[in-house]
This record gives C-alpha cells, structure tokens and sequence, in this order.
C-alpha cells in the first residue's frame, strides 16, 4: 500500500512538472540581434562610467631596501572603442572590449636607503581587453535576473611619465598596472549583479492595472538565448484583484515570433486578451443600468410605445414611471484573432424595467443581447491599448418567440443605444492601456501591427528615453520608496 501511494505521489509530481513545461506563453518578448546595437551603446557608456568610478585601494611593497607606497589610483580616461555586445546561446550576453585604451594616474612615495622621493606618476596603456559574460536566469519570483557573470581583464603596452627626483624600477609600474586591472572585474561584477538587477526588479511581475484588474507577467521559463535574440516567455494573465485566484485555464495557441528584422518584438495570444476580459467579467464590470439622463429620449419613447399594453395590463397608474435597461455579461467575452484582426463576441441579458417611485422595480421584458466588436490594437510607448468598435448585433426575446418579432423595430435604437453609452464606456476602460514588461526609460517606437491566427505580433524599434544609469538611479528610489 505504501509502494503505490508513493508511485502515486510520483506521478503526480511528474505530471505537474510536465504541465508546468507545457504551459503556453500569454506573452513573449523578443530582442533581435538590432536591439544590442542601441542596448551596446548604453552599456558601453554605463561601464565606462562605473570603471571611471573605481576607487582603489592603498598598496605597499618591498624589494630589498627598496620600499613604495601607491596611493589615489584614478582611472582619468578610458576610451572603449572597440566595444561589442552579443548573444551567448544558451547563456545570455557578451560584453567584449578589445584594443581600447586607459589613462590612470596614482601618487608614489618610494624610499631606497635613505633616500625619499614622492611624487605622481601618469600611465597609459593600449590594448585593453575585457571579456564579461552574463548568464540570464528567471528568478523565483519569475524575474529575468542576472546570475552570474564571468570576467577577464588585460592590459598590455603600459607607459609611464614619472614626476620626481629619482627614478623607479619598471616593476613598480607593474605594479600599479596591476592594482588597476584587477579593480576592472570588481566594479563590473557590482554593476551587474547589484545595480543591473536592481533595474530588473522594478520591471512589473504582478501589478495592477486599475482599481479592478491586475495583471501577471512573470516569466514562465528561463529565457531563450539564441547567437540572433533573446526570447522571453511570460504569463501574460490578468486578473480580477477582488478574487486574484479566480484564474482563466490558458488553451490558447502559443504565439510564434518569426522575425528578426526590427529591434523588438511583442506576440500576444487570445489568451492575453481572453483572461482581461475574464477579469473584468469575474470583478462584475460588465454591467450597467441605463436609467433618467443615460437613456437617450427617443429610446425611452421607443420603450414605451412598444410595452404600452404590457404596463397597462400591469397596472394603468405606472404608464408615467421612469423606464429602465439593465445590462449584464451572461458570460465572458470571447477575443478570435485572425489574419484578417480582432473582434470580441459578447452576449448580455438585457431586462426592462418600469420604476415606480417608493415601490421595487417591475420587470417587462428579458431579452438577450449578442455583439461582435472589432479589436484595434495599438502599442504607445510602454503602453498596449485596445480600441472597440461595434461591428454585429443582435436581440431576441427570452420570454417567446412572438416578443421576438415584437422586438425588431428595437434593434436599431438599441445597437445606437449600446454605441453612444456602452462601447465609450468599454474604450474608456481600455484607452489608458496596460504596460508591457520593459524597464523605465526604455519604449517601443516605430510600431507595426501583424495579425495572425491565433496571436498578435507587434513589430517594433526601442528608443531610450534615459540612459542606462539614469534608468538605474530611478530603479534605486524606486526601491527606497518601497522600503
């Protein structure tokens, strides 16, 4: 009994290992081999700026009566010239500076018998090799982290101009070389390791939306690092905030990126779109009572010229009392994405009803309400939005099929009802858009649109609108805020 209970157990563990490799992608994310252009030449001046920083330590030493000091090591120049950034597959991203040239200077104090000598020394030095690998990770909390790093640093061809009264054996200018080159993998360790992935944790994992919906964008794998692009794979879930574990199972296609021409690329599946909507639906948005100043004039004589004997047979004395539409979602709304776009299927049942004053609510009719809206969608920024337009529909009686035919002089006041107050209402939930996964200071510019069967495809340029370390600086406040 025992032996099966634990093969059930590993089963089940198998299967849940299994389910969770095949989970499909809400979202993805692709950087081409184009977006390193730009993403090099803010790294490139981000590690110039942090070298440029190093703070050195004291250095003492002794060679038979020779004794010296190094103090105030400054890097005053570094020129990387021939800076490149690529992709490691199956790693994450290579920084590889080759042929450069640095600048330094530090102050000596030497003392040989009893002679004793200060004074500042200058130094270059070309052919500057530095080779630093960064290792890409998803974290526990289904960030994109850096890991690790492994780093190389040379200097060769040094050259030094000393100031001073006695001159100093070429091992002590070793020696300084030495001191500087080894402060190199320090200070780039630091940077990535600690100021990168403090950037990294700013970029939103699970946040709201608005004050009804959130939205989950962890990523669901480690990223996907091939010698053209880093792919990254994320959730893409919102959820309703009042109920967050109240989920949408995701059978949608897993969205494909074939492409590598433009910097950037964002596919979406019907799944994104699917589970906003679900969310909406699940915290009881989809609803709406269409009452006094909402319901347009001809409307509401339409209404009751059209359920005049249903009131007169109810009672003759409400024929005067305020008339009312309530419209609720009887289901979640369904997103179809094809080549040809977007559109949403909704249905709601719709109820008349007559209001007379001090007394509950009387019901006249109940009837259901089916529309197809196209889905426009758009990127700004950080920002996706989605803009709704009506496109079909449709109403029919509940109660029988003669109200039915009754009901046909209402479908066209009724569809001009739904496109004056519902879809603005929808739009407006929609027009602020929600944020993709991108860290502050870095948008999508250039944007194109592709639809596929199944997924979105959104084709794009970066453009930084803050440098690498003023983007960093703001992930620290960030940070000290939340403390």
């Amino acid at each position: 009994m025992t032996s099966c209970l634990l093969f059930l157990l590993f089963l089940f563990l198998l299967m849940s290992s299994i389910m969770a490799i095949l989970e499909p992608a809400g979202c993805k994310i692709r950087i081409t081999d184009k977006g390193l252009d730009m993403l090099k030449f803010e790294t490139q001046k981000f590690v110039e700026e942090e070298l440029s920083n190093i703070t050195m330590p004291e250095m003492k030493g002794k060679e038979g009566r020779f004794q010296y000091t190094i103090t105030d090591v400054k890097i005053t120049e570094l020129n990387l010239t021939h800076a490149d950034l690529q992709f490691i597959p199956d790693v994450g991203l290579l920084f590889d500076v080759q042929n450069s040239s640095i600048s330094l200077s530090f102050n000596r104090q030497i003392l040989y018998w009893f002679f004793y000598d200060t004074g500042n020394i200058n130094a270059s030095a070309e052919d500057v090799n530095i080779n630093t690998a960064l290792n890409l990770i998803r974290d526990d909390e289904g960030r994109l982290k850096i890991n690790n790093i492994s780093c190389d640093a040379k200097i060769n061809k040094m050259k030094a101009k000393f100031s001073g009264t006695l001159g100093v054996k070429r091992a002590f200018t070793d020696r300084s070389v030495f001191l500087s080159v080894s402060q190199i993998c320090p200070a780039l360790n630091h940077a990535a390791l600690v100021h990168v992935n403090s950037m990294l944790e700013t970029i939103p994992v699970r946040s709201e939306v608005d004050q009804f919906i959130g939205i989950d964008y962890s990523l669901i794998d480690d990223p996907v690092v091939t010698s053209r692009s880093l792919d990254m794979h994320f959730r893409g879930m919102f959820f309703a905030l009042s109920h967050q574990n109240h989920t949408l199972v995701n059978y949608a296609v897993d969205p494909v990126i074939r492409e590598y021409d433009r910097m950037v690329y964002l596919a979406l599946s019907e799944f994104f779109f699917d589970s906003g909507m679900f969310a909406y639906y699940t915290a009881g948005i989809f609803q709406m009572d269409i009452v006094n100043e909402k319901m347009p004039k001809d409307l509401e004589m339409l209404l009751r010229t059209t359920y005049f004997g249903a009131i007169m047979m109810l009672n003759p004395a409400l024929v005067d009392a305020p008339l009312s539409l309530q419209l609720a979602v009887n289901s979640p709304p369904k997103t179809s994405i094809k080549t040809s776009g977007a559109t949403v299927v909704m249905t709601a049942i719709v109820k008349v009803m007559v209001l007379p004053p001090g007394q509950p609510p009387v019901q006249l009719s109940s009837m259901t309400m089916e529309t197809k809206f196209n889905a426009k969608v758009s990127m700004k920024g950080k920002r996706l939005s989605v803009h709704a337009d009506l496109r079909r529909f449709k109403i029919f009686s509940n109660q029988s099929a003669l109200e039915s035919l009754a009901l046909i002089p209402l479908q066209a006041p009724l569809k001009t009802m739904l496109q004056i107050s519902v879809v603005p209402l929808i739009n407006n939930w929609t027009k602020r858009g929600v944020r993709i996964p991108l860290a502050d200071g870095m948008d999508f510019i250039e944007e194109v649109v592709e639809y596929h069967n199944g997924f979105i495809v959104i084709g794009a340029n970066l453009h930084f609108s803050k440098g690498l370390r003023e983007m960093i600086a703001g992930s620290n406040e960030t940070n000290t805020n939340n403390i």
